[in-house]
């Protein structure tokens, strides 16, 4: 569908048309995967989608743009605005072939499938949906991350949401929780299964995709949730509602089960375990020694607090029939909302979440110069060690940047911290942390910077800096560009409050705006436009006409004290033209 702009076009304008007709608020697009990582995603696809491995992400690249694009279109003509998400990868394999996730920008909430990290597709036990690295992932360890890595370990929530906000607001980032299991049986070593392996016995058949190297799922009573293959047999996963697994703890046999189509008896016990560290629980049946890894509310509170002390827009779930509630009446556990109605009420109580790309350290200039970052040339799949694409810096101004200037921008600390580059800039970073990420990576930006060359960044032309890097890092943040002793923040960044000037114009550069959204110079119509001028304590509704700065405006959507401006090209200000 994304192989040309006329295919994207009839999806997106469908997307329109069933968003008006059943009254949603917007679309959330599940793209498993467009990455250039061969063999990534369903194995019924991969003699399709790895021919097209090279094109791919450029395909959902146009998607999201154009899907933006329409829907700002619906919201100006509806007059409401309408949300554009995705569910997004968090392991760091698959966002390696994804270049520096350039969709962002036309995105309100990235939501983090922060799950299904550790299943039967191979031997390794681990947690589904591990928030924080210990340093002895089974997987990792057995591939030799940790060492290539120095002990950064990629298979977990917090990597996943730092990766992100290298890139944006902490708010518009939402943790991914699962309410269901993945499991294993006949486990060999581990901490009660917990790192162990689960080889496949001789003459299983795995999987398509698993390169005959699967593990061996849980099935009968541990797979309630079983899914079938095209024979119409159960496919051995551990996959299970939380309510379930909570009945195995106690020891009942749902009153269910049967009509599930698995076993009606229980062998052994299930003993539940909790790790502080990574968050990780799971069940341990000894007997068969069976392990069944998922969330309750232990784990759901603490991912929880994570989302508010750390500014994140909320919790993103799969699958709300997992959650569980107790019935007095039969004895057993069922679905219920003791999760949810947990989430609601830490959220309830907590603050704010974070709406500023820049952080307290890094006070961003108040003007700016209309430069702009693109990111290019990325090899594909596992090529792309190390990442190395050329990003290009144009100059968008009608003022050459001189040679000598410093160009300064942060970058997520899902990376190591150590980007240089191979075009001779001197490009070096400063390292927001360092060491393993066992409990948490903590700090959210390094900060490179590099020096503009000879020859500067003429008016209208560009320079561009072979970068390098080693995990996936997410675009650039917070860049602010030296001239003369002189800080400009970048168009690039959107930033919210500052106003767009020609470099030495006698501009003081002072901080100030907080790098989140749009911004405009100028303070007010010019007197010869026939729109009523703009007022920031007015609501305006979508298709508003206002004068502002010299130009006319029409509002996307409602919108109360957001100032027109042409540097927040997606903001709630359509520019109309100057009068």
């Amino acid at each position: 569908m994304t192989e040309s702009q006329a295919k994207i076009d009839v999806f997106s304008d469908s997307v329109v048309d069933m968003i008006r007709e059943y009254g949603f608020d917007g679309i959330d697009i599940d793209y498993e995967y467009p990455t250039s990582n061969n063999q990534a995603g369903n194995p019924d696809d991969f003699a399709f989608s790895d021919a097209r491995r090279a094109t791919l992400f450029d395909g959902y690249v146009d998607l999201m743009r154009t899907l933006r694009e329409k829907l700002d279109e619906a919201s100006v003509e509806d007059g409401q605005y309408y949300v554009l998400t995705t569910a997004a990868p968090s392991s760091g394999w698959l966002l390696r072939g994804m270049e520096a996730y350039q969709v962002v920008q036309y995105l309100d909430y990235v939501n983090l499938m922060s799950y299904d990290l550790h299943g039967a597709w191979n031997k390794y036990v681990g947690g589904n949906s591990p928030l924080f690295d210990d340093g002895k992932d089974p997987e990792l360890a057995a591939a030799g991350v940790y060492g290539a890595y120095k002990g950064v370990g990629y298979l977990n929530g917090d990597w996943a949401a730092h990766y992100f906000r290298g890139a944006m607001q902490a708010g518009r980032i939402n943790l991914g929780v699962g309410f269901y299991s993945r499991g294993f049986q006949d486990v060999q070593g581990g901490t009660y299964g917990m790192g162990g392996t689960a080889p496949a016995p001789a003459g299983f058949a795995c999987a398509p995709g698993t390169s005959g190297k699967c593990g061996y799922g849980a099935e009968g009573i541990d797979n309630l949730w079983h899914d079938l293959d095209v024979a119409g047999n159960e496919v051995p996963a551990g996959s299970n509602p939380i309510w379930h697994l909570l009945n195995l703890q106690n020891g009942i046999v749902g009153d269910y089960t049967a009509s599930y189509g698995v076993p009606t008896t229980i062998e052994g016990t299930y003993d539940h375990h909790f790790d502080p560290v990574t968050k990780n629980e799971w069940w341990w049946n000894p007997e068969t020694r069976t392990f069944l890894s998922g969330d309750t509310t232990v784990a759901i509170g603490d991912k929880a607090d994570y989302v508010v002390d750390t500014g994140l827009g909320g919790l993103m779930i799969w699958e709300l029939a997992g959650d569980y509630g107790f019935d007095d009446a039969k004895g057993q556990y069922e679905m219920g909302s003791d999760m949810v109605d947990l989430m609601h009420s830490t959220f309830s109580g907590s603050s704010k979440y974070g709406a500023t790309k820049a952080e307290a350290d890094r006070p961003m200039p108040t003007q700016a110069i209309d430069l702009d970052i693109d990111y290019t040339e990325f090899a594909l799949g596992d090529n792309n060690y190390p990442i190395s694409p050329k990003v290009v810096f144009t100059n968008n101004g009608s003022t050459a940047v001189p040679a000598g200037s410093t160009v300064s921008f942060q970058y997520g600390t899902s990376d190591l911290g150590d980007m240089s580059d191979w075009s001779g800039f001197g490009t070096t970073t400063t390292k927001g942390r360092t060491g393993p990420n066992v409990g948490g990576l903590g700090a959210n930006f390094h900060t490179a910077e590099f020096t503009v060359p000879t020859g500067g960044i003429p008016a209208g032309g560009s320079i561009t800096n072979q970068l390098k890097w080693t995990l996936p890092a997410a675009q650039f943040s917070n860049v602010i560009v030296t001239i003369g002793g002189v800080e400009y923040a970048t168009t690039y960044d959107q930033p919210r409050g500052v106003t767009v000037v020609e470099p030495g114009s006698g501009s003081d550069g002072g901080s100030g705006g907080d790098g989140t959204g749009g911004g405009s110079g100028g303070s007010g119509g010019t007197g010869e436009c026939t729109a009523p001028a703009w007022s920031a304590s007015t609501a305006y509704n979508g298709a508003a006409k206002v004068s502002y700065a010299g130009h006319n405006w029409t509002a996307r959507y409602w919108t109360q004290g957001d100032t027109p401006s042409a540097a927040n090209t997606w903001g709630a200000w359509a520019d109309a033209g100057s009068c």
